[in-house]
C-alpha cells in the first residue's frame, strides 16, 4: 500500500511538472510587445495558432515585421 501511494505521487508530481513546462507555440505575449501590436494583428483571433497574412510575414522573416507593408 506504501508503494502505490508513492508511485501515486510521484506520478501526479511527474504529470504537473511536465504540464508547467510545456508552453504552446503561438500567441506569444513578449512577440506583441515586442512589436507594440496586439495578438489579432498577427492572428485571425487571439488565443488561437491560425496566422493572418501579417503573421505569417512575421514568422517566415525571423519574428521580425521589418518591411511588412499591409495589403490594402
Amino acid at each position: 500500500m506504501k508503494i502505490l501511494k508513492s508511485a501515486i505521487a510521484a506520478a501526479v508530481l511527474t504529470a504537473g511538472v511536465w504540464c508547467a513546462s510545456v508552453t504552446p507555440s503561438f500567441a506569444k505575449p513578449e512577440y506583441a510587445k515586442k512589436e507594440g501590436k496586439a495578438c489579432t494583428f498577427c492572428h485571425v483571433t487571439a488565443g488561437k495558432p491560425d496566422l493572418n497574412a501579417a503573421g505569417e510575414y512575421y514568422a517566415a522573416h525571423d519574428h521580425s515585421l521589418e518591411g511588412y507593408v499591409p495589403s490594402k
